[in-house]
């Protein structure tokens, strides 16, 4: 198992090391990250088809947020420079070698996670979510604070997804997002953004890490751990 810590110098080099993990679990080496990522707003695929794509890439650069593009499907994603991302990457042979088997596993471990730092939470997502999508993690009978996504090739899988910690990170990204989403004619209702806290879970992004680091290592172990730092940050 290789574990990732730190955050690389710009969004792009950053996602150049989750490139990487999804490389290595090609070769059948299996790795987790769970890391907050350069503040930025991450584009999918969808949101370039868009007419108001451009419009949505200035309000984001105005907001302070340096717009990038993904290369692969959703909606629009911000990151604070304090959300977490978590991602676990794996052979397509392994035994959760299901696109449901991977989904399941890595919901389970998250939320087990969360609910070990005091969140209350549950599966599903509120009206108006920012990146809407079948797995979500919302505070129960509130926002919604992680969404999961799947990127699947022949020989390996990556599951990743966001998680919104604080109060205060979910207000700034629900800032942005308004004007992002409007731009895009994309719905999006800003009170629909929770958080760990919000959910009454520690707002503590890196006791959160660590613990969500602790899970998805949990679930993905092949018998052996490497812990490897690609930047100058802790978490």
């Amino acid at each position: 198992m290789q574990v990732l810590r730190g955050r690389g110098s710009s969004p792009r080099r950053d996602h150049d090391h989750t490139a990487r993990l999804l490389a290595d679990a090609a070769d059948g080496t299996s790795g987790v990250r769970v890391w907050t990522p350069p503040r930025q707003v991450a584009f999918g695929r969808r949101d370039t088809r868009e007419p108001g794509y451009d419009r949505a890439r200035r309000v984001a650069e105005t907001a302070g947020f340096p717009p990038i593009a993904r290369d692969v499907g959703g909606r629009a994603v911000a990151y604070s420079g304090d959300t977490l991302a978590f991602a676990l990457a794996v052979p397509t042979r392994d035994l959760r070698g299901s696109i449901d088997g991977r989904y399941a596993t890595v919901t389970r471990a998250v939320r087990s996670a969360l609910e070990g730092v005091g969140a209350d939470v549950s599966a599903g997502e509120p009206h108006g979510s920012f990146c809407p999508g079948e797995r979500s993690l919302r505070v129960v009978d509130g926002g919604k604070l992680a969404g999961i996504a799947q990127r699947v090739r022949a020989d390996a899988a990556l599951v990743a997804g966001c998680l919104v910690v604080s109060r205060n990170d979910a207000a700034e990204l629900a800032a942005v997002l308004e004007g992002v989403y409007d731009a895009l004619d994309v719905p999006f209702d800003p009170d629909s953004v929770g958080s760990v806290a919000a959910a009454g879970g520690s707002n503590d992004a890196g006791r959160i890490a660590r613990a969500v680091e602790n899970a998805l290592s949990d679930a993905g172990d092949d018998g052996s751990w490497r812990i490897e730092r690609v930047g100058p940050e802790s978490r």
